[in-house]
This record gives C-alpha cells, structure tokens and sequence, in this order.
C-alpha cells in the first residue's frame, strides 16, 4: 500500500473566507490585505450615521497614521462642520470660523481639556490631540453647538455614511477587536467593543447598537 505525504507550500496560507452575500450566494476569498465592510443599525434595524468604527488589530501596521481626509472643523452656520471628526492620535486640527460672528470652542473631556479664546470670521485657531479617546466641544458664546472629535491609535478607522456604512481596508488577517463609537450610544464611555476575526478577500459585518 503506497502512503502519501501531505502537501506542504511555504508561504502559502490555506484560509479561505466564505462571506454571505445578500442572495443567500457565498464568496470565497484567499487570504491576504482585508476590505471590511461595516454597517451599523440601531435596534429597529435603522442605519446610523456619523458612527465611528475602529479595528485595533493583533498585527498592526507601522509607520505613522494618516487619513485622506483634512483635519479641519470649521463653525459655519452656528455648527461645527463636520460634526464628527476622526483623527489620528497626535494630530493638528484646523478650526477655521466661517461665520459673521465670533466663536470659542472648549472641552472638558478627559483626552482633551482645552479652551481657545473668541475669534472672527476668517481666523483660524489650532490644537493638537496628543491622546485618543473621545472629545466632546462646545462654544462658550452658543450653547447649541456640540461637535465631537475621535481622537484614534489604528489607521484602521472611519465614520459611517447616511446609510450606516463605513469601508476600513489594508488590514492583515488575524485576531482583532472591533469598536463603535456614537455620542449616543448607551454603553460606558458610548462605546461598543466585540471580538472580531479577520480573514482574507473582502468581509461584510453588521453591527446593532442601542442608542439613546
């Protein structure tokens, strides 16, 4: 009886990932650089916008963090614009006023205690986030303005679109955990954090919140 030895490939890794598609279809995916798709409902089932969603990873990429989008919150119409900001920790943020009237902005979070003095229109003021975690600002003069920045340690981070949507990419496979984070989400610090599994090829991923 002849035996046969198994076959062994270095550097091949042998995961396949089966992703159900809205058909009932399956998806098979090599394992490699990671698309994450990720939408996050409420507990009726309906998208949730301006949620941010953050893969910390067991095998994280070096180098520093950047995202395609400017660090800049500007206060226009009494708003601050965007309302939510996700930026990389260390960051610079740009707070250009846009309005005929003059503004302030403060915090009394804890990554980010700070108070910027009144200015006008067309001035600009900065400050730098050397610590991650959530940051709630306000306008000493406009009690209605409320924006909120997510200062991040991954590059692996985003904000979800009007129908609840955010694409994260780039990621390695392995072991990692995913958190959501919404001013009003009802859960400590107005975060969720689940364990999560990265395989290759793309990943489709619901996340339901409860909201307040």
């Amino acid at each position: 009886m002849k035996h046969f030895m198994p076959l062994r490939l270095p550097g091949f890794a042998a995961i396949v990932s089966l992703a159900l598609i809205g058909s009932g279809g399956l998806s098979v995916a090599a394992a490699g650089p990671v698309s994450l798709r990720v939408q996050v409902v409420d507990a009726d089932g309906v998208p949730v916008r301006d949620a941010v969603v953050e893969l910390h990873s067991s095998r994280p990429p070096s180098g520093p963090i950047r995202f395609p989008w400017k660090m800049g919150m500007a206060q226009k119409g009494k708003q601050f614009l965007p309302g939510t900001l996700v930026i990389a920790k260390g960051s610079t943020v740009a707070f250009p006023n846009l309005d005929n009237v003059r503004h302030s902005i403060y915090s009394f979070s804890k990554p980010a205690r700070f108070e910027i003095d009144l200015y006008g229109r067309d001035q600009t003021r900065t400050h730098t986030f050397p610590v991650s975690g959530s940051v709630k600002l306000g306008c000493n003069i406009h009690d209605e303005m409320r924006g909120y920045i997510r200062v991040t340690d991954t590059p692996f981070a985003g904000k979800t679109d009007h129908n609840g949507y955010v694409t994260l990419e780039g990621m390695a496979s392995g072991n990692a955990s995913l958190t959501v984070w919404h001013p009003q989400l009802r859960s400590p610090s107005n975060e969720s954090k689940s364990a999560f599994i990265v395989s290759g090829g793309t990943q489709i991923h619901k996340i339901k919140v409860s909201l307040r």
